[in-house]
């Protein structure tokens, strides 16, 4: 994929465009950081012009770096535990039902 740009590719970052956009970041910078930035920008830009060089059209893109299996088992319905064997370790059973104690009381609380 390439990117098109306003400036030919061998065409270095000029001391304006770094002014522009010390502006637009609303940076403070000297004329001495000028030509520090723009040869920085410069090296930046020409590193991330050969990533966008790589042949990389062939390659599909992908989520992980490696390929990810699921090591879960299928999931196949199995017969349920029966009422009567999942009663059996509680402490308290009422009507075939687990027997709690009551946490809310029948009457509304006047405030």
């Amino acid at each position: 994929m390439s990117h098109q740009t306003d400036r030919p590719p061998a065409a270095g970052i000029s001391r304006a465009e770094v002014a522009h956009l010390a502006r637009l970041a609303r940076l403070a910078v000297t004329e001495a950081e000028l030509d520090t930035f723009a040869g920085q920008l410069d090296v930046i830009l020409q590193a991330v012009a050969r990533v966008g060089e790589v042949a990389a059209g062939d390659i599909p893109p992908t989520s992980h770096a490696v390929p990810l299996t699921n090591v879960l088992r299928e999931d196949e319905p199995i017969q349920c535990l029966p009422r009567d064997e999942a009663l059996a370790g509680a402490p308290d059973t009422v009507e075939g039902r687990f027997r709690v104690p009551r946490i809310l009381s029948d009457e509304e609380d006047p405030g």
